[in-house]
């Protein structure tokens, strides 16, 4: 079996895949990831008392997506594999854009995943303790009160390659910094005038080191503390030492974290005595082609009304991925497959919706649905009778038994399973060629009627062999093609929205010169129709998933009502777009 949380630097695409199950090999990956192999060699040297505890942080400023998810996978599955723990912490240090909208959201995504945490905590639990340490940095003479402006401050860092140079203020005598500081705290000072920086090395290689500030002045209101607070602590003062007091011992971050360490370590130095500390580890994070990660850029789709929300399913929020219909196994599975990588690379989107195929396959059953329907009388089938047809609900899945369906004179299939003047090799219904109809009999084409000013086709008439339906004498004739079809008289009608890919462009940011990411939207990713489907399709709940045979995967949309049901298309059977060349 294959490690969960194993990877390499390389990832198969759904071809690759699809090619090994078929020769009935596995994806080889290495046994351990880095990760585990770090974790592994901590435990056998005892480190932290043999604790594995580990957290997942985000800052609660917009829902999750599928980036997070991956994090969401490997923190917990890292903690379960070792017999450890993982919190669920927000960091909740920027009130302008934080709200409780988001905090539950985001705790409604991770048990949807299949996760629960060891413990909930939020950066704000720590205000107090953050400001304490933030009063013992002054004391130490290593960090000060500076009154330039944001600009003078990031002139005066410098670059990577020029030193920077030391703010006027930054050899201010300790007990002015502590009155100023704590004249910061009782809202003596408007926004922007003041902030708390760490007296480090404003010559260090390392930009993140150059004095970096600790605290800035916020008139906002927090969604925990209320107006208790109006300074608020920056990330990087504000994360190692949560990490700290929390009992954290492998913090694990994306690789943009990588240049932060030095200074979370720098913070623990300062403050903390003993032997442990929390360690920082970081991985790749996703990329996933056809897909924005950015929060910013996600949140200027909804309010632009590009998408319908955070959670159309065009978007790659879990929510969004939810009512598209995605189950939390595809997306742990999806996880697995990408692995823990040490580099960047952008992963096939094929490759996400491969690992829910996958799954879908499994569990979902078959139902019969006509998308652009037009009509097919069977000329010789009894008038004003039907019969039932028994269809087996998934063959994948023996215990789920048969269910009937209805089957008359009228029915309606698919206006591409018929061609008047066919190609050669075209094995669906033509003038004089034969089908079979799914579950049912063989017929035949004797006519087509046209719109003779359009030439739009109207009806198709066939007769049908009445010995050719299962356990029939000719049951077993050979036949190339079979279409699905629904029943005139039984089908009901039902709104199914076509959802695609959002942008045509496997990165949507590589556009011309003075444009940005709008530039690759696909203009067709939403199409909205009247389909037709079998009448078992009625008082069905939201996230309820089907097969549409030949056709797709679909669920019920939450916009859904008994009067009106609503199919979102979650994927297609097989991957369109590595066939079409998009």
């Amino acid at each position: 079996m294959n490690n969960p949380l194993s990877g390499s630097e390389s990832h198969p695409n759904e071809k690759e895949i699809r090619a090994n199950h078929n020769a009935g090999a596995e994806v080889e990956r290495p046994s351990l990831n880095f990760l585990e192999e770090i974790i592994e060699d901590d435990l056998r040297q005892q480190k932290n008392d043999s604790r594995i505890h580990t957290r997942f942080p985000p800052e609660p400023n917009g829902y999750l997506h599928i980036g997070h998810a991956k994090s969401i996978c490997l923190n917990f599955g890292l903690a379960k594999k070792y017999n450890g723990k993982t919190n669920l912490r927000f960091d909740d240090t920027n009130p302008t854009k934080e709200d409780v909208e988001y905090v539950d959201s985001i705790k409604e995504d991770v048990n949807w995943l299949g996760f629960s945490w060891d413990g909930e905590y939020y950066a704000s639990d720590y205000f107090g303790q953050l400001y304490e340490w933030a009063e013992k940095l002054i004391l130490d003479d290593k960090a000060y009160i500076d009154d330039q402006s944001a600009e003078e401050i990031s002139k005066g860092r410098g670059t990577v390659t020029t030193t920077g140079i030391n703010s006027p203020f930054r050899n201010r005598a300790i007990e002015e910094n502590l009155d100023l500081f704590r004249g910061m705290r009782d809202g003596k000072f408007p926004e922007g005038s003041r902030v708390l920086r760490a007296k480090i090395d404003m010559s260090h290689k390392n930009m993140f080191m150059r004095d970096p500030i600790l605290y800035r002045i916020l008139f906002s209101h927090h969604h925990r503390t209320g107006d208790s607070w109006c300074i608020y602590p920056m990330y990087d003062w504000a994360h190692g030492q949560s990490d700290y007091l929390e009992g954290i011992t492998h913090s694990v971050c994306t690789l943009e974290f990588d240049v932060h360490r030095v200074l979370y370590d720098w913070f623990l130095e300062q403050l903390v005595e003993g032997d442990y500390r929390p360690h920082q580890y970081e991985f790749a994070r996703l990329n996933l082609s056809y897909t924005l990660m950015s929060k910013r850029k996600l949140l200027e789709l909804v309010k632009d009304g590009i998408v319908n929300g955070w959670d159309d399913p065009r978007m790659p929020t879990i929510c969004g991925l939810r009512r598209s219909g995605y189950t939390p196994e595809s997306i742990r599975s999806f996880a697995e497959r990408i692995g823990v990588a040490k580099r960047d690379n952008v992963i096939d989107y094929s490759l996400l919706e491969f690992s829910l195929r996958e799954d879908l396959n499994k569990k979902t059953n078959r139902v019969l649905a006509v998308l652009n329907p037009v009509k097919l009388v069977i000329t010789n089938y009894p008038d004003k009778e039907s019969e039932f047809l028994d269809a087996v609900n998934n063959p994948e899945d023996p215990s789920a038994g048969i269910r009937q369906l209805y089957f008359s004179k009228e029915l309606y299939i698919e206006r591409e399973d018929f061609m008047i003047d066919p190609p050669k090799k075209y094995f669906r219904l033509f003038p004089g060629g034969e089908v079979r109809l799914k579950y049912g009999y063989i017929i035949k084409c004797e006519d087509y009627v046209t719109n003779p000013d359009t030439g739009e086709l109207l009806e198709i008439h066939c007769t049908y062999d009445p010995l050719s339906k299962t356990g029939g004498p000719n049951a077993n004739r050979k036949i190339k093609g079979t279409i699905h079809w629904v029943s005139a008289q039984h089908a009901i009608p039902v709104e199914v929205r076509l959802y695609d890919r959002l942008f045509l462009n496997s990165d949507p940011e590589d556009v011309p010169e003075g444009k940005d990411f709008r530039y690759n939207l696909n203009p067709d990713s939403l199409k909205i129709i009247t389909a037709l489907v079998e009448p078992s399709l009625q008082n069905l709940k939201p996230l309820d998933q089907f097969q549409f045979e030949r056709i797709g995967y679909f669920n019920v949309d939450s916009d859904s009502t008994p009067e009106r049901p609503v199919f979102n298309r979650t994927t297609g059977l097989r991957d369109s777009w590595a066939k079409s060349g998009n």
